[in-house]
């Protein structure tokens, strides 16, 4: 009986048969099952490997109950992690310090590259094309961190040079267990201030002349505005299959899980491309 290659069944010559275990190996991974996979690898080449692999056509595997292999997510050994308030402050007029706020912004994006991957895992029984959607977020989330990964290279240091602290992955473990939570405090909180601190981001490192870093940060805003609409649409679709009013739900859960009061200056604009409705920006705008 002949064996097959990677290429799979529509390789085959009329007449040839298949092997019950070549038709198990040429099996695609579920999509759920290899983003849980790639969310545990510690190494990132490999990680970031895996996440770019992600054939977004393979079948999602919707209903399979998953669990943990490990620890997740898998993190390499450096940086080391610490509380936010230990973190030194470092201005951008040296080479050093812009390294600093480089690194902070691609550990950042690796943290979405983790919650991207978890949400398509951890949460069962959504449609699938919830989970392509945020699959295809984590593909653009690790092509950013190659972005500012490169640029970090280019000023004498690399990912993990630096300490890092864990307060986006925190969010994800407190909202493990509710998927409305999580859209809410993540893409529609804290991944919403992004887009408004961009912009001053930006000026600064405008002024110390790094244009290259400019340049990446707006092709980052213009993908981190679609993944938020993204957030927002589905906490705005689950919202409405359970009856629940979307932005005061929002908010509801943001004091149930003591999550950051949204502070100014808000991106109004970004927000508002992001899906956000007039009315909640109003409100924000006059906080």
């Amino acid at each position: 009986m002949p064996r097959l290659s990677a290429v799979g069944i529509s390789g085959l010559q009329a007449g040839e048969d298949v092997n019950p275990v070549d038709r198990f190996a040429m099996t695609p991974t579920p999509l759920r099952l290899a983003a849980r996979d790639a969310l545990a690898l510690t190494e990132l080449p490999a990680k970031l490997s895996a996440v770019a692999a992600l054939d977004l056509a393979t079948p999602c595997g919707a209903e399979l109950a998953l669990t943990p292999p490990a620890p997740l997510p898998g993190r390499p050994a450096r940086p080391e992690l610490i509380p936010p308030s230990q973190l030194a402050q470092r201005g951008l007029g040296t080479r050093e310090g812009r390294a600093a706020l480089i690194h902070a912004l691609a550990h950042i994006e690796l943290n979405a590259i983790d919650l991207a991957l978890d949400i398509v895992w951890r949460f069962a029984g959504l449609p699938e094309a919830f989970y392509r959607d945020w699959l295809g977020v984590a593909q653009e989330e690790a092509e950013h961190f190659q972005l500012l990964n490169a640029h970090l290279n280019t000023l004498g240091h690399q990912y993990g040079d630096f300490p890092a602290h864990n307060g986006l992955w925190d969010m994800a473990e407190r909202t493990a267990d509710d998927l409305l939570a999580r859209l809410a405090l993540v893409p529609r909180t804290l991944e919403a201030r992004g887009l408004d601190v961009s912009p001053g981001i930006q000026a600064k490192l405008r002024q110390v002349g790094d244009l290259d870093a400019v340049a990446i940060l707006d092709v980052i805003l213009r993908d981190e505005i679609g993944h938020v609409a993204l957030g927002v649409r589905w906490f705005a679709e689950f919202c409405a299959a359970r009856g629940l009013e979307p932005v005061a739900h929002a908010e509801a859960l943001r004091l149930a899980y003591r999550a950051p009061r949204p502070r100014g200056p808000f991106n109004l604009a970004a927000r508002r491309q992001a899906g956000f409705a007039d009315a909640e920006l109003a409100a924000l705008d006059a906080r």
